[in-house]
């Protein structure tokens, strides 16, 4: 029961099933819930689901490792909390929306640095570091680029 369990959440029910690309897809779908439900919207919300996520992905994902290997692909929850955290505090609208998918899963793919230092930790601890260090990474590229288009006066101001 408790490897269903870690089988049906680390996998996003089912999302990390899907053949082509599934942490994408997932973070697509982080996206899409974050942009039609709009109480996600509330910072304090969305980081409460971003720390859930994340004690559910450590104990998920050390499970899933002792059945699939290290880091399985089916495992995406880490990108659901990663994708969510790039999300917290941007402004809403379409663009912040797709810069935060745009730049989490380029450091989430590119892995630079320390994105790649966290994902050696063990278990699900390291499942779960990494995608949350790209989505801080991911979120802080949003704000410049907004910064940077409000500056030449095509975003409004911060």
């Amino acid at each position: 029961m408790k490897k269903l369990a870690a089988k049906i959440l680390s996998t996003c029910f089912g999302i990390g099933y899907f053949p082509v690309a599934p942490g994408t897809v997932t973070s697509i779908a982080a996206v899409l819930c974050y942009y039609i439900i709009p109480i996600l919207h509330e910072p304090p919300l969305l980081l409460s689901l971003v720390a859930l996520c994340t004690f559910v992905g450590i104990w998920s994902g050390t499970l899933m490792e002792e059945e699939f290997g290290n880091d399985p692909s089916i495992v995406t929850i880490d990108e659901l909390a990663g994708q969510w955290l790039a999300l917290a505090f941007l402004p809403v609208g379409w663009l912040p929306a797709l810069l935060s998918l745009v730049f989490f899963r380029f450091f989430d793919i590119a892995k630079p640095g320390p994105v790649d230092a966290a994902q050696r930790f063990p278990g699900g601890w390291g499942i779960m570091a990494d995608d949350l260090l790209a989505g801080l990474f991911a979120n802080v590229s949003v704000w410049a680029v907004l910064a940077l288009l409000a500056h030449f006066h095509l975003w409004p101001s911060l």
